[in-house]
């Protein structure tokens, strides 16, 4: 059976907490063997490295995710430094722009987005300034409007720092301005929804090695259990289709994929 790794789970998620071991189970038997868990804030960063120690399979991301941004503290990069020692913390973040939640878009004043856009942006650039440091590369959120400043702050580190733009959802200009970076992109069950044409059409255009598999779990269960939480072991589904789209054997593909994760995330063992 073609192996695969999950490079974006939430598995500190309490979605998960009452079943973990099956959930991992699950992983396993569906050829899912190693996990990339994400942190969002410290707390949360803390938690996916415990469960990395825990586990030979889970693997760590540590970060502040945008959405929370105002929250974190004012220089985060001590933390950061610290957190990115650990030998199973493979990147920082999730980092990155997130202007889908600003009060403009829920009936505010469009002048209450810009502190909070100011302060994603800052937290941002502390992420990549400590990935530079380290040798670390970043995971990357960017939803709603925010694809070009997302790309204008990560560009002054592209010879440094490479990103996973993950559940990558954008257009294939976007993705291949992604690439010209020497970033990556990475799909989800997104790929397997009957309105996921989209990403279908990019997943055709990416080139092999150039994009990462992911469930982004406990969200975007892929079909068939849309509706239901996702877990790791729906990488499988989403395998399935990507190597349909892709017209090559899942053999194929899992080489390419995990590939792709070892050279992206330099401390995947």
């Amino acid at each position: 059976m073609p192996n695969f790794y999950d490079t974006h789970a939430h598995l500190d998620y309490k979605d998960f907490a009452g079943d973990f071991a099956l959930v991992l189970e699950r992983a396993q038997a569906a050829g899912i063997t190693r996990l990339i868990s994400i942190g969002t804030d410290l707390e949360s960063s803390r938690r996916a490295i415990a469960l990395a120690e825990a586990h030979a399979c889970v693997f760590a991301v540590a970060g502040w995710h945008p959405n929370d941004a105002l929250e974190a503290p004012e220089d985060l990069r001590p933390a950061l430094r610290e957190l990115a020692r650990h030998p199973k913390v493979v990147a920082l973040g999730e980092t990155g722009l997130d202007y889908y939640r600003l009060p403009s878009t829920r009936g505010g004043a469009a002048a209450e987005d810009e502190p909070i856009k100011r302060r994603q942006a800052a937290v941002f650039r502390q992420h990549l300034e400590i990935a530079a440091e380290t040798g670390l590369n970043c995971v990357i959120h960017q939803r709603g409007d925010c694809f070009g400043d997302t790309l204008e702050i990560l560009q002054p580190f592209a010879d440094r720092v490479r990103g996973q733009f993950h559940c990558f959802a954008g257009s294939l200009p976007e993705m291949e301005r992604v690439l010209g970076l020497n970033s990556l992109v990475s799909f989800t069950g997104i790929a397997t929804f009957k309105n996921g044409q989209n990403v279908r059409d990019v997943i055709a255009a990416t080139p092999m090695g150039k994009f990462m598999l992911e469930t982004d779990c406990p969200f975007l269960a892929p079909a068939p259990y849309r509706g239901r939480r996702c877990e790791p072991a729906h990488v499988k589904e989403i395998a399935e289709v990507v190597a349909q789209v892709k017209d090559c054997t899942l053999d194929e593909l899992s080489r390419a994929t995990c590939a792709a994760a070892h050279e992206f995330f330099p401390k995947l063992k």
